[in-house]
């Protein structure tokens, strides 16, 4: 058996996307119905996980007193 290839964020929702419609169909077997329902919440915990490392990313971009662009962390410095 070839080994799965990491999928980005977007080919992770897309397939997600996949195994919900899969789902709610629900004509498959009940065992392959877990194996989906397995792989999607996997797939749905890294997708959290790469949301929440943007999140973590994200600049808030004001204007200074000078009207120069400061850069401060998302959600500032509560």
């Amino acid at each position: 058996m070839a080994a799965k290839k990491k999928l980005d964020f977007e080919g992770s929702m897309a397939r997600l996307e996949e195994i919900v419609s899969l789902l709610e169909r629900g004509d498959a077997p009940l065992n392959q119905s877990m194996t989906l329902f397995e792989e999607g919440a996997k797939l749905l915990r890294e997708c959290t996980r790469q949301l929440d490392e943007a999140e973590q990313k994200v600049t808030l971009l004001t204007a200074g007193k000078d009207g120069e662009i400061v850069e401060e962390p998302f959600g500032g410095n509560d």
